[in-house]
């Protein structure tokens, strides 16, 4: 009853280290894996050993996949890169098709996929609901804004017999859960505050993704810059900072999430934060702040701290994994429908 058998969709940076973290969780079993190329299916467990080793190294910044030539380094994409390049996989024009066609014997989906188009995830979950799946949908989307789209298509998943966590990741996910674990000692929250630092030099190869879509939050950026944006004008942004880019009032989907959950108004979240891809030190203690009044009568803050030697990987992929966990006991219980992070945690 506890054991999940999951797919991921997308191996980035992101996809990847959730297959390498789920070799931890007993009861997970990735059965699973995909990416424009290729797919692998084993309903008795992948190898995620040969999985990770046959795709190290072969992601692009676009959320492609790539390989490394070995007389340049450069990366070069190709059909035989990315999961095709695993013994376990076969080369598809159609991967989540593919995927979808598996689905009766997968408990849940991670959707590890860029995007870089508002609409893609919830249009990727419209394809499984036609195809009648029933199981559980998880994201690590950021946008506040794709949130409302996928809140349209409440009535269809209820109906479908899908439970959506959306916004699972850190920031999104495990920082939202976090405020809104500390607003339960307020009787009205003022100002939530979620300020993230992340240190990325070893990690920088296989999260350009990442990357790319955070600089869509600087002035002057939006998304359609980051994806429209060259690889060599990526690092150019990068350079300009010195590899150290701060952001402020980033469009994080921490705001809607914690409102629609009741904790506070959305326009009371602020989220911004340091990337530095020069260290794997933080830049910064990733801090959340949740300030409010008691029934008493009384002003507080609240402050959740992450320790500086979790990395991205660890506070990203670790809460993606139990907010899945999460999202299967809710959907065996049959409960369907849209959940945000904070709707998981004690609320009043």
């Amino acid at each position: 009853m506890n054991d999940i058998n999951f797919a991921v969709l997308g191996t980035g940076g992101i996809g990847r280290r959730t297959l390498e973290v789920s070799q931890d969780k007993a009861a997970l079993t990735p059965v699973a894996a995909c990416d424009r190329h290729g797919v692998a299916v084993d309903h008795g467990g992948l190898d995620v050993d040969e999985l990770l080793a046959a795709t190290e190294g072969n992601i692009a910044s676009d959320g492609g996949t790539a390989t490394v030539d070995p007389d340049d380094g450069i990366k070069q994409t190709g059909e035989d890169a990315g999961v095709a390049a695993s013994a376990q996989a076969d080369p598809t024009d159609a991967p989540i098709e593919a995927i979808i066609e598996e689905s009766d014997r997968i408990d849940a989906v991670l959707l590890a996929l860029p995007n870089f188009e508002h609409d893609f995830i919830p249009g990727v979950a419209d394809r499984f609901a036609e195809a009648g799946y029933e199981g559980v949908l998880v994201d690590v989307l950021k946008r506040s804004r794709v949130i409302g789209m996928l809140d349209e298509k409440t009535e269809r998943f209820e109906s479908e017999g899908i439970t959506f966590v959306c916004g699972a990741g850190a920031t999104p996910g495990f920082l939202t859960g976090a405020a809104a674990l500390a607003a339960q000692s307020f009787v009205d929250v003022e100002e939530v505050e979620i300020h993230w630092g992340v240190g990325l030099k070893s990690g920088y190869e296989d999260n350009r993704g990442t990357v790319r879509e955070d600089i869509a939050h600087l002035p002057g950026y939006d998304i359609e810059d980051a994806r429209e944006m060259s690889d060599a004008e990526i690092e150019a942004v990068i350079d300009d900072h010195d590899g150290v880019i701060e952001f402020e009032d980033m469009e994080h989907a921490d705001d809607v999430l914690l409102e629609r959950a009741g904790i506070c108004d959305a326009e009371d979240v602020t989220v911004g934060g340091v990337l530095d891809v020069t260290s794997d030190e933080k830049p910064t203690t990733t801090t959340v702040r949740v300030t409010g009044r008691t029934f008493d009568g009384e002003t507080g803050t609240n402050t959740f701290q992450l320790d500086d030697a979790t990395s991205m990987e660890a506070n990203v992929n670790g809460p993606a994994l139990g907010y899945l966990t999460a999202g299967v006991r809710r959907n065996r219980a049959g409960e369907y429908g849209v959940f945000g992070p904070a709707d998981l945690m004690p609320g009043f």
